[in-house]
């Protein structure tokens, strides 16, 4: 049987279905494609746990009817005997939905499936931390490699030693933003430098924010609230590599969100970039507005790169990853480095599937 609070959020989900479902048959949002996408978008997380009430609600009807067979009086033996089969029947339909329904309303989020833009920022440790950035953005990207996933570079600006300040790229392939979320944060290695001459070992930090893309008819962005910025592309050390201005920096006025990408030589499709990741940060605002805990959607996802914030440790010298969140230790961290994260993933998959089971 369910819970009764969980069973409160299913008959939610019910009627918000059916709302939505007769929303889809209104003429006027049948042909506005903004509209549909918005509502078929809210309605494709809820159609699976609806369907499973539907059937669940339906097994409960029939416990109580074979109930009101076997407490009457005078019914004949081969009627009761029906009753009961159908009683015990209804009962294991029951408890099987029941866990399908909690196994539905957990396995997956509704940006699990989206595209992702990433951005690593060195932070704590000076020259060290640009190589630490370059290090991470080498293991996402022989990640990418592994996954399949399709890597775009938006914007780099690196150190003279060969790291980076800041890179900020895009990630597209199959169920991207589902691994990658768990990126998000501040991530800290314990090594000896290229840098250091008298082998000490150096603490240095870099940070990674990861946010789902999402597509235009999710997000409305006014033209009036845009400023659109033009000016050459830099390359590595400041040069220019691009004499004409093709580099876009877009501005959100009613935010203060400013983007900026110079990837490809065309300023319109640099432009066009530049507007899905500005969409990408507008939604993660919002997504923070709603969940009324965040109140800065990137600084909620790295902090400010101090070192006492790391949610994971890469120590060179013990050849160990642990990741401080759910407490996971491996042993493998060239392997790590190489885009072998699924260990680590895996485990904070299940750490975050089990936290929403016990909050059914």
């Amino acid at each position: 049987m369910l819970p009764e609070r969980l069973e409160e959020r299913l008959r939610a989900t019910l009627s918000r279905v059916q709302g939505l479902e007769k929303s889809l048959e209104d003429p006027e949002i049948a042909v506005d494609h903004v509209a549909y996408a918005r509502v078929r978008r809210e309605l494709s997380p809820l159609e699976e746990p609806a369907r499973l009430y539907r059937q669940y609600l339906v097994h409960e009807g029939e416990i109580r009817e074979a109930e009101e067979i076997l407490a009457g009086d005078g019914e004949d033996p081969e009627m009761a005997e029906l009753a009961r089969d159908q009683l015990e029947s209804a009962r294991q339909a029951l408890d099987r939905l029941a866990g399908e329904i909690a196994e539905t309303l957990v396995s997956e989020d509704e940006d699990d499936r989206r595209d992702a833009i990433v951005e690593i920022r060195a932070a704590a440790g000076g020259d060290e931390a640009g190589l630490w950035a370059g290090d991470l953005f080498r293991m996402y990207e022989r990640l990418a490699e592994r996954r399949g996933w399709k890597m775009e570079i938006l914007e780099g600006r690196r150190t003279d030693q060969g790291g980076f300040k800041e890179i900020r790229f895009t990630l597209r392939g199959k169920f991207v933003f589902r691994d990658m979320r768990y990126e998000s944060g501040v991530h800290r290695v314990q090594r000896v430098p290229k840098t250091e001459a008298q082998g000490r070992i150096q603490t240095s930090t870099a940070t990674v924010a990861v946010l789902p893309e999402v597509e235009d008819v999710e997000i409305e962005i006014l033209d009036t609230d845009v400023e659109m910025q033009t000016m050459r592309a830099g390359g590595p050390g400041g040069q220019n590599v691009n004499k004409t201005s093709s580099a876009v920096r877009l501005i959100h006025h009613p935010t203060g969100i400013m983007v900026k990408c110079q990837a490809d030589p065309s300023q319109h499709k640099n432009r066009a970039t530049a507007m899905r990741e500005l969409r990408s940060r507008l939604y993660q605002l919002e997504q923070a507005k709603a969940d009324r805990v965040r109140s800065d959607a990137r600084r909620s996802q790295i902090g400010t790169g101090d070192r006492s914030e790391k949610i994971r440790t890469y120590n060179f010298k013990e050849n160990r990853v642990t990741d401080h969140r759910i407490g996971l230790t491996v042993h493998s961290l060239a392997q790590v480095l190489q885009g072998e994260l699924d260990p680590v993933v895996d485990g904070l998959r299940q750490a975050e599937r089990e936290r929403r089971l016990g909050n059914l």
